[in-house]
């Protein structure tokens, strides 16, 4: 199997009810996972790019969090219905939707203005 050309992080991380950094998958349904995976099928490009479920991206004020390698490019509040326009503009346009993407500001950044105190 030959190497995948791009790597998509889904954040599947859970936490309880009420955090204040909130949580990218409460229920823990995976729905965002396999909506790409099924969509990237659909694309024909499923066999050369992975989408993987993670653990916590640290990105929680912008959740559900995806993030896509080797470009970088993180992308936050994402929803089911965002996917299909990330895999067609992103995926398999190389054109990165901006309206989702996360500020390079607040990337691992304390001040972000998303960000609240633990």
């Amino acid at each position: 199997m030959p190497k995948f050309e791009k790597h998509i992080f889904i954040c599947g991380n859970q936490r309880s009810d009420g955090h204040p950094r909130g949580s990218c998958d409460p229920n823990a349904t995976g729905d965002l996972q396999r909506e790409f995976k099924r969509l990237l099928r659909q694309a024909g490009v499923g066999s050369s790019v992975r989408a993987n479920k993670s653990g916590c991206l640290d990105q929680c004020e912008h959740g559900p969090t995806v993030v896509v390698y080797p470009e970088a490019v993180w992308y936050g509040n994402v929803r089911l219905s965002d996917i299909q326009e990330i895999v067609e503009s992103h995926i398999v346009g190389d054109h990165p939707v901006e309206r989702l993407r996360i500020a390079d500001e607040c990337l691992n950044e304390p001040t972000c203005e998303h960000r609240k105190p633990a």
